[in-house]
């Protein structure tokens, strides 16, 4: 059997698998459904079951080879090595190093470059990366942070759709919209009681479409988010003309509103969370 070597991208949207040879040359490639291990650790472990099952099949790898493979999982919610360790045993993959998915995240947006990544999807990811040292700030889950996520977006939108109801703050577009399709306030709350970050992040395009037509609410929260990003990157120490990549689905959506000295730092990340997975195994 030849040298491969396997990497998992695991988010709260999905979760992606690849097996790669010793050249980079993807083998086969698997998909499912969220595997945040801190929301939903049986959920996530049988999500990424399936995706690994999916790219051993497709890259003819058997179980056994599959054990012995250098491996790296970048899995969103791992903040405990006991976290870790469940996701490697639940797998069968011994020779597993399992991560939170921001160093994957990094690693596949920067390679091994200085600079910074702000990753925005369901949730939030910031880092920087410097001299092969990384450090990171926030993300730390909807209800107690991920700043400028979707997620964020979707929650704040109906917060200030409820406050346009009661009189506190102005109605625009985007709340009208909002308290049509959720039936008022009584809907927006039953929403909201059984809601997951994903079911919030699911109105962000929303947000993010009634921004680009200057709807006075959209933009107030996107004018929020960024300054979020731009007060987390200089706590990080973010440095001015030092690259910047935004990316996930929120993420590229924010250069417009960030200062202009970020906006114009913004360049293509090298590649994504899977493709740093995949670096990180061959490293092992």
């Amino acid at each position: 059997m030849m040298a491969v070597f396997l990497g998992v991208d695991g988010g709260g949207s999905g979760c992606r698998a690849a097996i790669a040879d010793a050249g980079g040359r993807v083998l086969g490639r698997g998909s499912a459904g969220p595997a945040n291990v801190s929301t939903d650790m049986a959920g996530a472990l049988e999500n990424l079951r399936a995706a690994v099952t999916a790219a051993a099949a497709e890259a003819g790898v058997g179980g056994s080879d599959l054990a012995e493979c250098p491996a790296h999982l970048g899995i969103a919610g791992v903040l405990r090595a006991d976290q870790a360790l469940a996701v490697a045993q639940g797998l069968g993959l011994p020779r597993a190093r399992v991560t939170d998915d921001r160093t994957t995240q990094l690693r596949g947006a920067l390679g091994k470059d200085d600079g910074a990544l702000v990753a925005l999807g369901t949730g939030t990811i910031i880092g920087v990366q410097r001299a092969g040292r990384v450090r990171f700030a926030g993300g730390w889950g909807l209800v107690l942070s991920d700043e400028a996520s979707g997620g964020w977006l979707g929650l704040r939108a109906l917060s200030l759709t409820l406050e346009a109801r009661d009189g506190l703050s102005l109605a625009s577009d985007l709340t009208t919209r909002l308290d049509q399709a959720l039936h008022g306030p009584a809907g927006i709350v039953a929403f909201a009681a059984r809601a997951t970050p994903a079911d919030f992040a699911a109105h962000a395009p929303d947000v993010i479409a009634a921004a680009d037509t200057g709807d006075a609410v959209a933009v107030r929260l996107m004018r929020e988010g960024a300054a979020y990003i731009a007060r987390t990157l200089r706590a990080l120490g973010h440095a001015a003309g030092e690259p910047l990549c935004l990316t996930g689905g929120v993420g590229p959506a924010y250069r417009d509103f960030l200062p202009a000295e970020l906006g114009a730092a913004c360049i293509k990340p090298r590649g994504s969370a899977l493709d740093g997975a995949l670096s990180l195994a061959r490293e092992a």
